[in-house]
């Protein structure tokens, strides 16, 4: 089809007034009340269990002295698993008509993840990447035929873009099938590679036309993801303590531990959204770096939580490594964390050096805190606290002198 060639028209209205096909068509950038479907809620939620999955991968991997494997495999998994969240959260934020087809399509998405959450284990134990290959495949093709429907139902440089998203998507989809065939040592590399390739295709695919985003609807669907993860990670660290004190009845030992890392936690969801994010996505460029970066955001925060999960094996003597390395489980993924969050939010709201250092600071003294002995995870907890109360404290005093010169004014 050309693109001259007329869309389809649409079908006529189905009883109750909804269409139940028609075309897929941007959504108005500038839309009011824009806000997160249930379908997409519903998506998030489904995805944190594939999250889950890894998080226990990783906890199996570090308790048993193999950290550095580990992580490897739980970065590569959880990117597979965020870059299909989020290529999905950018489609759906320009182009969610919600007709019956475009519902089927996330459902099948929906499968797909449950698919490759059935794979984490192999991957992890065996290095054995065919589930997750096929469950990944799934998603990714369901958005093909997403993007073929928007080249279908529109012209010029907006269909062309649509081509180019579903060319690329699938070039890399084949591109994948390295990590079944290759030796095992060049996987890490060709992974590398492809993941570079991947990040490559939504910029390459917008030159000249850019899809029609909404700032506050973007703004939205990652901060409901964020509070999702931060929410598992609470539950794999509240499992994690009923368990040490029903098996080790080892209140004492874990108190410590539970209440730093709910300090931790609760920290992580305030300073996330203390600032109106959807303020600095104006362009593709600034959306896109956002974007990305919080492959970080998403990785550490549910890296907290099975950092925790290690605490706790550790003190109960389930987790044969040091008290130190068990340390660093918590404080590290927790200092990425604050680093990535002031490079992606707060920087950009911050007044003055003093406000600047506040997060960076606070990642510094908690990666200290790891050499605390049994009070790290706590004394970290304690920091990350602090740190919310400095940055409150420092955040009202611009605010003030500004009222004071514009009442002199």
């Amino acid at each position: 089809m050309t693109s001259s060639t007329p869309p389809p028209p649409d079908l006529p209205d189905a009883p109750g007034g909804r269409n139940p096909l028609r075309r897929l068509r941007a959504r108005g950038r500038d839309e009011e009340h824009r806000t997160a479907s249930p379908l997409e809620l519903f998506f998030d939620l489904c995805f944190v269990v594939a999250v889950a999955q890894a998080g226990i991968q990783l906890v199996h991997s570090v308790a048993e002295g193999h950290a550095g494997e580990g992580i490897a495999d739980y970065a590569m998994v959880f990117f597979a698993l965020w870059w299909a969240w989020m290529n999905f959260t950018w489609f759906a934020s320009a182009y969610d008509n919600d007709d019956v087809l475009y519902r089927v399509v996330t459902l099948v998405q929906i499968a797909g993840v449950l698919v490759l959450a059935a794979g984490v284990s192999r991957a992890f134990e065996e290095h054995d990447y065919l589930v997750v290959w096929l469950g990944y495949a799934i998603m990714r093709l369901a958005l093909v035929s997403q993007w073929l429907r928007v080249a279908r139902s529109s012209e010029g440089p907006e269909r062309t873009t649509a081509l180019r998203y579903a060319g690329g998507v699938l070039l890399c989809q084949v591109g994948w099938l390295g990590l079944l065939f290759l030796p095992e040592g060049a996987r890490p590399w060709w992974f590398l590679a492809m993941a570079l390739l991947e990040m490559c295709v939504p910029p390459l695919a917008e030159r000249g036309y850019g899809t029609a985003w909404h700032p506050r609807h973007i703004a939205e669907r990652y901060g409901l993801f964020t509070i999702i993860v931060l929410g598992e990670t609470i539950a794999a660290a509240t499992v994690a303590v009923k368990s040490g004190i029903d098996e080790n009845d080892a209140l004492g030992e874990l108190l410590p531990i539970a209440a730093g890392g709910l300090l931790i936690i609760f920290a992580a969801w305030w300073l996330y959204f203390v600032v109106p994010i959807h303020g600095h996505l104006r362009s593709n460029r600034q959306a896109f770096l956002w974007g990305y970066g919080h492959y970080l955001v998403f990785a550490s925060a549910a890296a907290i939580g099975a950092g925790l999960e290690v605490a706790v094996e550790q003190t109960v003597g389930k987790a044969h490594i040091s008290t130190l390395a068990a340390s660093a489980a918590v404080t590290l993924p927790t200092a990425l964390y604050l680093l990535t969050l002031w490079a992606l939010h707060s920087r950009h709201f911050k007044v003055g050096i003093t406000q600047q250092l506040v997060l960076p600071t606070t990642a510094l003294l908690v990666i200290c805190c790891t050499f605390l002995g049994d009070w790290a995870v706590f004394t970290a907890g304690l920091v990350c606290a602090l740190s919310v109360v400095v940055g409150e404290t420092l955040a009202t005093r611009p605010s003030k002198i500004h009222t004071a010169e514009g009442q002199a004014a």
